[in-house]
């Protein structure tokens, strides 16, 4: 990461805080003894692999069942949420995926219609009525690459610039989502909140 070659940028290592997710999923709704985990396996077999071992021994150390399924396609998004309700989860943890990113609309609406309280890798989930978030700032990372951007049109070369990870992290809850589902938020997530969503 610091000597990239040809290219540089900001990575968002989103993928490396599955475990810390599950975490704050299960500090918000404690009652979650089985929790789930919907991935994409056309996302990248070792990205996947990863993501489902750093969920998996968090879910371990906090004494969580962990129910993995798979989505790839709009159909299996809707299955898998009837798998996973099927199973008993009492919440979700979403990979952080391009293609999930771009069937927001209907992971939130299942959420929903499930009563499922999830976890998500950016803001814009519970922007748009998902339960919370933890992730790399967009706004933040937008900046960095702004910056970077800057230097190499004042004749920097990219290849003597490393690749910079995020710096600024941000949990973000939608209260209203909360109090729909029946949930305290508890003080301890409250005081930790970047951004409260009323």
């Amino acid at each position: 990461m610091n000597r990239p070659g040809t290219a540089t940028g900001v990575n968002f290592f989103t993928g490396d805080l599955g475990g810390k997710r599950l975490e704050l999923l299960c500090a918000m709704v404690p009652s979650a003894h089985v929790v789930g985990l919907l991935v994409n396996p056309r996302f990248g077999t070792e990205v996947v692999e990863q993501h489902r071992q750093a969920v998996a021994a968090a879910a371990k150390a906090l004494g969580r069942e962990l129910v993995v399924q798979e989505a790839a396609t709009d159909a299996e998004i809707d299955a898998g949420f009837a798998e996973l309700v099927k199973a008993g989860i009492a919440g979700l943890v979403v990979q952080n995926d391009p293609f999930f990113d771009s069937r927001r609309s209907q992971i939130l609406a299942l959420s929903s219609r499930h009563r499922l309280p999830g976890i998500f890798h950016i803001r814009e989930y519970p922007a748009d009525g998902g339960l919370m978030s933890y992730g790399a700032s967009l706004s933040d990372t937008y900046r960095q690459l702004g910056v970077y951007t800057g230097k190499i049109l004042r004749g920097a070369k990219p290849d003597d610039l490393p690749v910079l990870r995020p710096t600024r992290f941000e949990l973000v809850i939608n209260t209203r989502t909360a109090k729909t589902m029946g949930i305290a938020v508890p003080q301890s997530i409250l005081v930790a909140a970047d951004e409260l969503i009323e």
